[in-house]
């Protein structure tokens, strides 16, 4: 399908980046979740809890190497007055609890003398023991559904002996504006790409001539395009989401990415991205990123942490505004427009409320993760 451009594509009015974000949360819905092995589930989200049938561990485990014994019988030993025990069985670390045993000795503070067995120690009760349920208890929520599953909670969910989990993969189709190769939209496709993958997306590029047939495409949870949402002559991406489905959105109130438009082409979320880098990375992680978090049921908030302005920051609309933190101290380094050698000083965003026109220097801000 090609979309005639007689006039060119315009922006009525720049919706607030909070009433663009409400619109985002009441359009997008959950992916699918399907099962998934744990050797297929690394960088997934959990789309219900793993909860503990029986616990863990079953019975009482020995939590060091040693000797298991009763501990009543250890309280008055000594090395000066070795305490005789009737029972003491040597045991390694994870083997379970000799029924009549309650602790487990170290090693060197019981002896064998004349094949008799002594403690030259007290043992309190349960010491070197890893008791049942310890791990887990019965019916307890192990991880919770929308956790992202990285390589601790793998780990601990092979542990503990599950095998298989229910999780949410958003497969999301990347789509460019226009015909032929764009060294710019091709650079945030990739980089938007990298977001998608590790925020447990599976993140395709459309190999499409037009977007007519990346907007068709009923194996994506959600589309986005790179390019073409503005009002040049060759900017086509709006008309033709219009022309499939239905516009939303076209225009933010937000810095960089002013003509980022949303909308839906059947149940599909379709979020159009501006062609410039800069503006293409901020419009992603202001609205991809809650997107891609809806769609994978990912209750997780992102890392942050803080550090002190260098300078004042200003702006009248809501803005992204890229910063080079060393140690606590953040500077600015663009505004408005953020050109390649800022982008590639930066490592880090500090966003700007609409309302609260900027912030003085020495203020302490939040610094989200970059890109």
């Amino acid at each position: 399908m090609v979309v005639e451009t007689d006039s060119p594509q315009r922006i009525a009015r720049l919706t607030p980046l909070a009433d663009a974000l409400a619109r985002l949360d009441t359009l997008v819905e959950p992916a699918t979740p399907r099962v998934a092995d744990l050797s297929r589930a690394l960088g997934r989200i959990l789309a219900e809890d793993v909860v503990i049938a029986a616990p863990i561990p079953p019975t009482a485990r020995a939590l060091r190497d040693g000797w298991a014994l009763r501990s009543d019988l250890s309280t008055d030993a000594s090395g000066y007055a070795p305490a005789p025990l009737p029972f003491a069985m040597r045991i390694d670390v994870g083997e379970m609890l000799p029924r009549d045993a309650d602790a487990v000795a170290p090693l060197d503070t019981v002896a064998i003398r004349d094949g008799a067995a002594q403690a030259l120690a007290p043992v309190a009760p349960g010491e070197g023991v890893l008791p049942v349920g310890a791990d887990a208890a019965r019916e307890a929520t192990l991880l919770s559904s929308g956790r992202r599953l990285g390589g601790i909670e793998i780990a601990v969910l092979a542990a503990a002996g599950v095998g298989e989990v229910r999780v949410r993969a958003p497969r999301l189709r990347l789509a460019r504006a226009g015909a032929g190769s764009d060294a710019v939209i091709d650079a945030a496709i990739a980089c938007i790409g990298d977001s998608i993958s590790s925020e447990g997306g599976v993140a395709t590029v459309a190999a499409y001539e037009n977007l007519a047939g990346a907007f068709a495409d009923s194996d994506a949870d959600a589309v986005v395009v790179v390019g073409g949402t503005g009002s040049g002559r060759r900017d086509a991406s709006v008309r033709t989401l219009a022309a499939l489905g239905e516009v939303i959105v076209h225009g933010v109130a937000l810095l960089p990415g002013e003509t980022t438009a949303l909308g839906t082409v059947g149940a599909r979320p379709v979020l159009g991205l501006p062609g410039r880098l800069d503006a293409a990375l901020a419009a992603w992680h202001m609205l991809g990123r809650v997107m891609m978090a809806r769609l994978a049921g990912n209750r997780e908030t992102l890392p942050v942490r803080t550090a002190w302005l260098t300078h004042k920051v200003s702006s009248s609309l809501a803005e992204l505004v890229p910063v080079r933190c060393e140690g606590v101290s953040a500077t600015a380094i663009a505004s408005g427009y953020v050109p390649l050698a800022a982008l590639a000083q930066a490592n880090g965003w500090v966003f700007i409320p609409a309302e609260s026109e900027g912030h003085p220097a020495q203020t302490e801000v939040v610094i989200r993760p970059w890109p």
